[in-house]
């Protein structure tokens, strides 16, 4: 068997995630993914473009998790195909922590003002009762 009869097949930069690596075109479509993900709610937010404040909100969150979904498959190579599925799961429990996290997050900031101490109206109003 010579050296030219080598049947082994050759990877020439075709875009595939075997062990966990990844090409430059599946590099760049997460970078590019993520900068859209990245402006669209700088936009909004900045832009003051939406008058409801709890859908801005939902939308900013929302592009967010999805932002961390791309994240994970294109940079960290996360899918069901590594590892027979124990990526998957441990992918799977870091989505419902952090679904945890945010959610425990939002009923905090929304219940904030009712935990803060009063506004200094309200500490003239007490003061100025006999």
């Amino acid at each position: 068997m010579s050296a030219s009869d080598n049947t082994a097949p050759q990877d020439h930069g075709e875009d595939h995630q075997e062990g966990g690596h990844s090409s430059f075109r599946s590099l760049m479509i997460g970078f590019v993914l993520s900068v859209i993900l990245t402006v669209i709610p700088f936009y909004i937010v900045m832009g003051d473009v939406l008058d409801n404040r709890i859908l801005a909100v939902a939308i900013v969150f929302a592009l967010g998790a999805t932002q961390m979904i791309v994240h994970i498959f294109y940079f960290l190579n996360v899918n069901s195909r590594v590892e027979e599925g124990w990526m998957a799961m441990a992918l799977t429990f870091t989505v419902l922590l952090v679904v945890i996290v945010m959610a425990g997050s939002m009923w905090v900031m929304f219940h904030l003002e009712e935990n803060m101490m009063p506004a200094q109206e309200q500490i003239d109003r007490i003061q100025s009762q006999p």
